[in-house]
């Protein structure tokens, strides 16, 4: 098997590797701007140089050459290579700056270089403490600059579309970002114009920089030269808890990340997974943010003399097991909901099984021509495939209507049916609604009750993509009934743990009167006898996988430990009438 050695140590190796990410894969590190994995290697900004030779063996005999001590003589390259571009060969030799002086060196020199004309505004950028840049001219870089000039001046604070702006005077040229346009998402909105270094990204003249995937060029950029229009000047990196989650605005099911600060959603970042979204996530899906904080339902909702006034737990429990106890189970329709989890579905399915009560129905949310083939798809729900190995009956929007208007009590779990069309205002006249909501709607307008639960922000629970890999959530905000340093699955950063509810950065309006909707149908069910009782999505997953053969060994450790479980989806795309 081939060897290579790195800083003394020998590793062996398979196949063709670039060095830098062998090194990288190995744990160990060498400083680098313009390489990403994912994309093409232009190797233009010259700090991931390393020494690099190879053991002379004997043409004629096959042996080594060994040196006056006796060791494997080497004979190195002419000069120092970059290691993002360069293959890995049998008995090469590397050293990189940890063993090497000259690589050090040389490193110190370019990250120089790099900064004659970069502006000294860490302070106020928004990507300082999360910056390349910043972190390796304190690890690797000079203490300070011999030049003494004035910095060359470029346009700043220019917008490019309706979500990144950018500041010229910062950026390296790394070209990741027009990179990005040319070989990731296929616009080629971006170039470089100018020469020299005058050079900075921007569109051509006229053009809009509206690609529906324009704002991965912010995560990917090594400095502060492009940022969110609506992310700026926020919030710094290290007041936010970073939560990993998944995308629910679309059917992929995408990796992301939540920021989050004073119980707020603030930013939403793509996290890698190969078998799903790489390192990307569509602009959508950062919109979801909005979602999670803006028009939210808190506290339950009851309609008294056609008016909606805000209403008591007690009181909704009260309601629910009222109108469930009165109404023939015959005319109750449960409707679930492809953007509700697989344990939310669940409950109200075994609620309905152990009442008597017909199997919920669900209709999926398309919307054809939609997707792109990439990571936005035509079905706008993160768990229609979930629903479908749940065995809720699928049906059209037709059949829906037509199941509403022979129902008397409609029970409504997490789907705004009248704000996609699906119902009107009509079908629920003379009938008692009951809606399990996130956010205000149309659909929440028209109920008698209404449930506030919490959105994927705010519980654990998971969703199963169009390809069927089962992925999860993990609670990133707070409700009213919920604590950060008592629920071992949130994260707690640094105004977290340090912070006390009279300091300025905790504002208790934030924390949503909300339950999780097993935690309300536990309550449900103490009262009405039936037993459907569950402290947390765990427990539910856990029961699913011991009943349920599509869920077969699945559980929260495993998702975590492999970014989700891919499951057999067999039979599950036909649509029924």
């Amino acid at each position: 098997m081939p060897e290579i050695v790195i800083d003394g140590q020998t590793y062996e190796f398979e196949g063709e590797h670039k060095l830098l990410q062998f090194i990288q894969d190995l744990g160990k590190e060498v400083p680098f701007f313009c390489y990403h994995p994912s994309m093409s290697i232009p190797a233009n900004c010259r700090q991931c140089m390393v020494k690099v030779g190879q053991y002379v063996k004997d043409k004629e005999t096959g042996e080594y050459e060994l040196d006056e001590n006796g060791e494997k003589q080497i004979r190195w390259f002419p000069k120092l290579q970059t290691s993002c571009n360069l293959t890995m060969s049998d008995d090469m030799v590397v050293h990189t700056q940890e063993t090497d002086d000259l690589v050090k060196r040389a490193q110190k020199d370019n990250l120089e270089f790099i900064l004659i004309n970069h502006p000294l505004d860490c302070p106020i950028c928004d990507q300082a403490g999360e910056c390349p840049l910043q972190i390796q001219t304190y690890k690797y870089g000079p203490e300070g600059s011999r030049f003494e000039v004035k910095k060359v001046h470029k346009p700043k604070r220019v917008e490019l579309g309706p979500r990144v702006t950018l500041d010229a005077e910062r950026c390296i040229n790394c070209t990741r970002c027009t990179r990005f346009t040319q070989e990731i998402s296929n616009t080629h909105q971006l170039t470089i114009t100018s020469r020299g270094d005058k050079n900075y990204p921007t569109t051509a003249p006229g053009e809009t920089f509206d690609d529906p995937y324009s704002m991965n060029t912010v995560d990917i950029c090594p400095v502060g030269a492009l940022t969110s229009s609506d992310f700026r000047f926020k919030a710094r990196v290290w007041e936010m808890n970073q939560t990993p989650s998944i995308d629910i605005t679309n059917g992929k099911g995408s990796n992301i990340d939540l920021w989050t600060r004073d119980n707020l959603i603030l930013r939403i970042t793509p996290r890698h997974n190969e078998d799903v979204n790489d390192h990307w996530i569509p602009d959508e899906a950062r919109d979801a943010y909005k979602l999670f904080n803006e028009n939210r339902i808190s506290r339950p909702i009851q309609k008294l003399d056609g008016e909606q006034i805000l209403s008591s737990w007690n009181n909704a429990i009260a309601t629910f097991n009222e109108q469930v106890a009165d109404t023939d189970k015959d005319k109750i329709l449960i409707i679930g909901s492809p953007h509700a989890s697989v344990e939310e579905n669940y409950v109200f399915s075994k609620y309905a099984n152990l009442l008597g009560i017909d199997q919920p129905v669900f209709t999926p949310n398309i919307e054809e021509g939609k997707g792109d083939g990439f990571l936005i798809t035509d079905d706008l729900a993160p768990n229609t495939t979930g629903c479908k190995l749940l065995n809720l009956k699928e049906k059209k929007a037709s059949a829906i209507k037509k199941s509403v208007k022979n129902a008397e009590l409609v029970i409504v779990l997490s789907d705004h049916l009248l704000d996609r069309n699906v119902l009107s205002q009509e079908d629920f006249d003379d009938k008692f609604v009951i809606v399990f909501a996130t956010n205000h709607s149309d659909t929440t307008k028209a109920a008698d009750l209404v449930v506030p639960i919490t959105t994927a922000a705010e519980h654990a629970a998971s969703y199963v993509n169009i390809d069927g890999r089962i992925q999860r959530t993990f609670p990133a905000k707070e409700t009213k009934y919920s604590n950060r340093r008592l629920d071992l699955e949130m994260s707690e950063g640094r105004l977290d743990r340090y912070g006390t509810n009279f300091d300025n950065w905790r504002t208790e309006e934030n924390k949503v009167d909300c339950l999780p909707l097993w935690r309300f149908m536990a309550e449900v069910s103490d009262q009405s006898g039936v037993d459907v009782v569950y402290n947390s999505g765990r427990e539910i997953i856990e029961e699913i996988a011991g009943l349920n053969e599509a869920f077969s060994g699945v559980s929260y450790p495993d998702m975590d430990d492999n970014n989700g479980i891919q499951l057999s989806i067999e039979g599950t795309k036909k649509t029924k009438a």
